[in-house]
Order: C-alpha cells, then structure tokens, then sequence
C-alpha cells in the first residue's frame, strides 16, 4: 500500500451554511480516502483537514470541515477518481462481475457498493443521436403493431 500524505494550505474556508469565510479553526483531524491504485498497489490519502468554526452569528451551523474540491465530498471513503472510476467499471458489468474487476486492478470493493455508485449517477439526458434512433424505434414498433392488428 502507498501513502500519501497531504493537507491544504489555505488560511481560511467558506461556510457551505451561509457562504461566509472563517478563519477560525476549531479542530483538526485525518481522513483517509481510497485513491485509484498505482501500478497495481492500493493508494491511501493521509488527508489532513480543519475543522473551523463560522463567524456569522446568525448562520445555524457552528462548525464545519473544509472540503478538497475535487478530491472529496462529505462522508466519502473514496476520491472522486476512483468513485468515477469504480462507477463506470459498475456501469459496465453491474454489481458482481465489476466487484471482481475493480479487484484486478486494486480496488477492493463489494457489488453492492458498484451497484450504488452506480445508482448515485446522475441520469444521463438523451443525446440528439439517441432520440434519433429512439424515434425510429418507435416508428417501426408502431408500424409492426399496426400489422398484426
């Protein structure tokens, strides 16, 4: 396993409350988030975050942690490269079967887990080339219809 030590170096954070920045830490802590593997060994972040307090009196959160856009979310045990990663492998060969791939290339993962990072996706819009052919479709399965009747 390789790890990779990291903090940020910023001085303040924004308040996902009210939007106003702090300055104020409160505490600090590590998190260790699952990154994609590195010829073929499992990479682990040591992610040191702080935690800060809001200085808006009015605002309803005390405290909050600061965020590593594009690296993490809230609650996640995983960089948003390897959830992407993982969620295509599920989008791919679903639950079972994209366990064991994502096992091949280092990523220890359960089906139920490819399965509901591939639930999380966002549904996908249709492209213009695939209304295209769902029209077509529609048409034939009228006109088939139309037949037998």
């Amino acid at each position: 396993m390789i790890r990779v030590g990291v903090r940020c170096r910023t001085a303040r954070a924004r308040c996902p409350g009210c939007g106003s920045w702090s300055g104020r830490v409160h505490s600090s802590y590590l998190r260790f988030p699952a990154d994609l593997p590195v010829a073929g060994r499992r990479v682990m972040l040591q992610l040191g975050v702080r935690r800060f307090t809001c200085e808006d009196v009015s605002c309803e959160r005390r405290t909050f942690v600061e965020q590593v856009a594009g690296l993490t979310r809230r609650y996640s045990q995983r960089t948003e490269r390897m959830r992407s990663a993982l969620a295509e492998v599920g989008l791919a060969l679903a639950g079972r079967a994209g366990a064991r791939l994502a096992d091949v290339f280092g990523a220890k993962v359960s089906r139920n887990t490819v399965l509901r990072l591939v639930d999380a996706l966002p549904e996908r819009a249709l492209t213009p080339d695939v209304e295209h052919v769902y029209a077509a479709w529609a048409r034939v399965v009228a006109v088939g219809r139309r037949s037998f009747s």
